[in-house]
C-alpha cells in the first residue's frame, strides 16, 4: 500500500532498540524513510524538522517539557505521535500538548498506525494554511484513504489550489466532486471570499441565467426587484458549477462569454458587470461523447479543461474502504452522538460490494447502521442483503477494483468485539474453528510482509519458534512475498 506522497520521513525517538526497529520496519514496509534516534535530546540537534510527517515518540517522564523546548528551538514541529507501554495507562495526548494526534500501545496494527499517521498528514496540511482564513480540518478528512488514485487527487488539489487555474473535475455521481472544488477553494489564496455552489442540472433552463447572472426589476414577469445572481454572490471568490454537462447549448454560449471577457450582465440590464470570480466545474457525464452528439460546446470544453483532476469511483479504491468507514463513524459520533461498530466479516463483505452510488451511498448506509444498531456491533448478516451477495467489486479492466490483499492487511488486527471491546459472538452462531484458522492466517501473513518474508523475524514478532512456524506455513499454504507471482 502506498503511503503518501509529498514527503515520506518519519522520526522514531525510542531508547528501546528492538521496539524501535520493529516499528521502522512497519514504516518502512509502507514505504516511509525512517530516521531512528535513541534519545529525545538528540532531536533538539537535529535543526529543521519541516521535512518530517511525524516524530514518533515514547513516552517518558518530562514529556510535557520537552514538546515545550522542542516548540521554542524549532520553527516547525511536525505531528508528534506518542508510543505507550503496554500497561500504560491511556492519555489525552491533548492534555500533553496539541502537537500530538494520537498514541500507539504494544504491538502496533496497521489500522492503528495508518489512522495516526493519515491524522498527522491533516494537521499538517492544516498548519500549512496561512494565517487569516476560517480554519476548517474536516476538508480533507472527505478525501481519507491511502490508495494511488486518492493520494494523486490529493496532491493535485496542493498543485492547483494556489494559482487560479480553471479545475474540470469528472466522476461518477457520489465520488466527492464537491469536496474536491471546496478543498481548492479552502487552500487557494480566496479562501477569505465565498465558495458559491450551483448545480446546472437541478435548474430549469429558462431560470438558469438569472440563478447565475441575477435580473433587474421587471426583466420578466415575476421579477418584482433587483437580483444578484451567483457570479455576483462569489465576487472574489470561487463559483462551483455542478453538473456542467447538463448545461443547456443556449447558456454554454453566454458562459464561454463571461469566461473569455471575465465580465456579464444581468438580465434586462445592458450595464457590465467585472466578474472576479475562479471558475470551478464538475460534471459525471463524458463531455468528449456529449460535443460529438452536439450536446455540448468544444470551445467551452477546452475553456473549462485547463486542469482536470479525475476522481475515482469508490469501487477502484476498495483499500481505502476501512479507513473511509472508520472515518464516516468518527463523524457520527461527533454530529449526530450516535455510533456503530463493524466486525471484520462486515468491512470485508463491504469491500467486495461493487458501490454503484460511491461514498455517498457508503455514508448513506453507515448513518443508516447508526440509527437500526445505536452503539451496537454490526456483522455481516445485519448489511443490507444486496450486500451480503458478494458481489466483486469490478474496476474498468473486469479485475477486482480494489487491493485484496491490502485490505486483508487493513483488517488484520480488528477481532470481534462488543462495546465492551470483549469478542461477540454473532447471533446466528459461528465456525470457531474456522475463525480461528482464518485469524492465524491473517498474522501469519501480516508478520511475514511486516518483516518482508524473513521466517526468522516473522516467528520472532508472534513468539513462536521459526520451525514452528514453517510448519504452519506449510499447513495453510502459505508463501512468502519474494515467493509470490
Amino acid at each position: 500500500m502506498s503511503k503518501k506522497t509529498e514527503s515520506n520521513k518519519i522520526l522514531l525517538v525510542n531508547p528501546d532498540s528492538e521496539k524501535a526497529t520493529r516499528l521502522a520496519h512497519q514504516l518502512e514496509f509502507i514505504e516511509y524513510e525512517v530516521k531512528t534516534l535513541s534519545s529525545p535530546e538528540l532531536v533538539t540537534s537535529l535543526g529543521d524538522l519541516s521535512d518530517y510527517v511525524a516524530i514518533f515518540v515514547a513516552s517518558f517522564h518530562g514529556i510535557r517539557e520537552w514538546v515545550g523546548t522542542l516548540n521554542s528551538s524549532h520553527e516547525k514541529v511536525p505531528s508528534l505521535v506518542l508510543l505507550l507501554e503496554d500497561h500504560s495507562a491511556d492519555l489525552t495526548t491533548s492534555e500533553i500538548s496539541e502537537l500530538f494526534v494520537g498514541s500507539l500501545k504494544g504491538d502496533v496494527k496497521y489500522p492503528d498506525l495508518s489512522d495516526v499517521l493519515h491524522r498527522a498528514e491533516m494537521k499538517g496540511r492544516v498548519r500549512e494554511v496561512k494565517p487569516g482564513g476560517t480554519q476548517n480540518p474536516e476538508l480533507f478528512r472527505s478525501l481519507v484513504g491511502n490508495s494511488r488514485a486518492i493520494q494523486r487527487v490529493r496532491k493535485m488539489i496542493d498543485q492547483v489550489a494556489p494559482t487560479e487555474a480553471t479545475v474540470l473535475i469528472l466522476g461518477e455521481s457520489g465520488t466527492g466532486k464537491e469536496v474536491v472544488a471546496r478543498n481548492i477553494h479552502y487552500y487557494s489564496n480566496r479562501r477569505n471570499k465565498p465558495f458559491v455552489p450551483i448545480n446546472c442540472g437541478a435548474i430549469p433552463a429558462e431560470l438558469l441565467e438569472s440563478e447565475l447572472f441575477g435580473h433587474e426589476k421587471g426583466a420578466f414577469t415575476g421579477a418584482i426587484a433587483p437580483r444578484q445572481g451567483r457570479f455576483e454572490l462569489a465576487e472574489g471568490g470561487t463559483i462551483f458549477l455542478d453538473e456542467i454537462g447538463d448545461m443547456p447549448l443556449t447558456m454554454q454560449v453566454k458562459l464561454l462569454r463571461v469566461l473569455q471577457e471575465r465580465s456579464f450582465e444581468r438580465v434586462g440590464s445592458n450595464k457590465s458587470i467585472t466578474a472576479d470570480v475562479r471558475i470551478i466545474a464538475a460534471t459525471h457525464r463524458n463531455l468528449e461523447d456529449y460535443i460529438k452528439d452536439g450536446k455540448f460546446r468544444e470551445d467551452l470544453y477546452y475553456r473549462l479543461n485547463v486542469f482536470p483532476i479525475d476522481m475515482p469511483p469508490l469501487n477502484q479504491r476498495t483499500e481505502d474502504l476501512p479507513l473511509l468507514v472508520k472515518e464516516l463513524i468518527t463523524r457520527l459520533e461527533h454530529e449526530k452522538q450516535s455510533s456503530v461498530r463493524l466486525t471484520p466479516a462486515a468491512v470485508m463483505a463491504l469491500c467486495e460490494y461493487n458501490w454503484p452510488g460511491n461514498v455517498r451511498e457508503l455514508a448513506n448506509l453507515m448513518e443508516r447502521l447508526t440509527i437500526l444498531h445505536p452503539h451496537g456491533v454490526v456483522d455481516a448478516h445485519d448489511l443490507p442483503e444486496k450486500m451480503q451477495s458478494g458481489t466483486v467489486a469490478e474496476g474498468a479492466d473486469g479485475e477486482a477494483g480494489g487491493s485484496s490483499a491490502a485490505v486483508t492487511e487493513m483488517l488484520a488486527g480488528m477481532p470481534i468485539t462488543g462495546l465492551n471491546n470483549q469478542p461477540r459472538l454473532p447471533r446466528e452462531g459461528m465456525n470457531l474453528k474456522q475463525y480461528l484458522t482464518d485469524i492465524e492466517v491473517a498474522l501469519i501473513q501480516q508478520a511475514l510482509d511486516d518483516c518482508n518474508g524473513v521466517v526468522a523475524h516473522a516467528a520472532n514478532r508472534l513468539s513462536i519458534r521459526r520451525t514452528t512456524l514453517v510448519e504452519k506455513m506449510r499447513k495453510y499454504n502459505i508463501s512468502r512475498p519474494e515467493e509470490m507471482v
